[in-house]
């Protein structure tokens, strides 16, 4: 989605921006010409990275970042959030759904975390992303604009006890039948698919495993974004070179 030399560059909203896949993409959507505003639940795991990218804004010192704190599991929250980015810069042209919890999860009981910690990873991945959805689907029909959201390789395929592989094949449907709802609106939706990637959230086991940067899956998006308004990329499925196709 460049911008015209003169234009101010597209506005581009970020859900679980303060680390990961979400600071990647708030770094290389800095560099491509975007606005950005970041959403996260704490404004503080934000400060640092809207120095950085305020510190390498052209003009220096122009500030062309948003931090905006918001629980995605809270509708209230996030229109507010959306109603305060429209707002800001005037308008809204791209949405990225990435807020995602991860948690080890046994349905035998043996292994994982307690059953009690398993709320907020559904209510983050499935409830949180569709509340995403319907709080920038109507600002985003006024731009013709564009819906990322983060799925997972792991909803694509059966991962034995595993929640969170089910909460990404909800993703999966739910970003299927956005799209469908969406087709006339000029609205695009892009579903991104990412393998083992280098995060906070790994486990023990997955430390020898091949896996991609977090600024590999932020290309992709950029890539999605940069298409002209004629091009859908529906879906983007990157592993890491060598992952088992069953991890």
């Amino acid at each position: 989605m460049p911008a015209p030399a003169d234009a101010p560059g597209p506005v581009l909203l970020i859900t679980g921006a303060s680390r990961g896949i979400g600071a990647a993409t708030a770094r290389a959507a800095a560099r491509a010409g975007h606005r950005l505003a970041l959403l996260s639940r704490s404004a503080d795991a934000l400060a640092e990275l809207v120095r950085e990218l305020d510190a390498s804004a052209t003009p220096a010192g122009e500030s062309r970042t948003l931090a905006v704190p918001c629980d995605v599991t809270d509708w209230d929250d996030l229109r507010t959030a959306v109603a305060r980015v429209e707002q800001h810069f005037g308008r809204l042209d791209a949405a990225f759904a990435n807020a995602g919890r991860s948690v080890a999860t046994s349905f035998l009981g043996t292994d994982g975390a307690d059953p009690a910690d398993w709320r907020d990873m559904v209510l983050t991945n499935v409830h949180g992303t569709a509340l995403t959805a319907r709080a920038t689907l109507p600002a985003l029909v006024r731009t013709r604009g564009h819906l990322l959201l983060t799925g997972s390789a792991a909803g694509r395929g059966i991962r034995p006890g595993n929640l969170y592989s089910a909460t990404k094949w909800a993703v999966t449907g739910m970003a299927q039948n956005i799209r469908a709802e969406c087709v006339g609106t000029g609205v695009r939706v892009t579903l991104l698919q990412p393998g083992l990637v280098e995060t906070g959230m790994n486990t023990p086991e997955q430390a020898d495993r091949p896996k991609l940067r977090a600024a590999d899956v932020a290309e992709a998006a950029l890539y999605a974004l940069a298409q002209p308004a004629t091009v859908d990329v529906n879906e983007l499925l990157i592993r890491p070179t060598g992952q088992h196709p069953l991890r």
